[in-house]
């Protein structure tokens, strides 16, 4: 059975990738007492802030109707080569 990361995969790459942009990662995890949707984006261009919201934005319906996760807080992000290392998908 597959996890949540790969559901969430699943469900968004194809969307993310026809807006022009390469699903870097999905992180799901808990950090406190709240588990965080962290969806990590790319582009040959660079992301910046109005390119999180965009896909954010046409996403945020697919993931609702999915329903995997009952509550959610969502980052759209881009990747910070500095900070963490990433799985390449």
């Amino acid at each position: 059975m597959a996890n949540i990361e790969e559901k969430v995969e699943i469900l968004v790459k194809s969307k993310i990738e026809e807006l022009g942009y390469n699903l870097y990662d999905v992180e799901y995890a808990k950090e406190g007492k709240d588990y965080f949707l962290r969806i990590y984006i790319d582009s040959e261009k660079g992301i910046g802030l109005t390119d999180c919201e965009k896909v954010t934005s046409e996403i945020n319906d697919i993931l609702d109707k999915a329903d995997y996760i009952k509550e959610r807080i969502l980052f759209r992000s881009f990747i910070n080569w500095n900070r963490k290392s990433f799985k390449k998908r």
